[in-house]
């Protein structure tokens, strides 16, 4: 059986993102895109709209020197949304983070609309991110 069209239009955009590839990464994401990620630390909040979200993505690899890694273990997908299993690695300030994080996005028209990021410890991340 082949995949839904939105497994592979996922699987570009995390492809896109591990090499950093930001216009690809703008054709994806909906310019009103709302992006969540939790907890209570430097990185948590809510980002609205596209340039929010990629200045996330610009805090994010300066706080962690560009060396952030997410590896995808599985993504699953249907015609309005999208799920993806990924392994998240990180180091900053001598410290190193790896979790299992589950990635909830919704799709609308061949761009991500929405995006949930929720991590198996979030005291975890919170006291790696503080």
């Amino acid at each position: 059986m082949a995949d839904h069209p939105n497994v592979d239009l996922l699987r570009r955009g995390y492809e896109a993102f591990a090499k950093g590839d930001m216009d690809t990464l703008r054709e994806f994401f909906a310019e009103d895109i709302v992006w969540h990620v939790p907890g209570n630390n430097i990185l948590s909040g809510d980002y609205e709209g596209r340039d929010a979200v990629f200045g996330f993505f610009g805090k994010l690899m300066q706080e962690t020197g560009g060396n952030f890694r997410q590896d995808i273990h599985d993504v699953l997908a249907n015609d309005t949304h999208g799920v993806a299993l990924i392994d998240v690695h990180a180091e900053r300030a001598g410290k190193t983070f790896e979790a299992h994080s589950v990635h909830v996005l919704h799709v609308d028209n061949g761009q991500v609309t929405e995006f949930w990021n929720l991590v198996e410890d979030t005291t975890k991340a919170d006291e790696f991110w503080s």
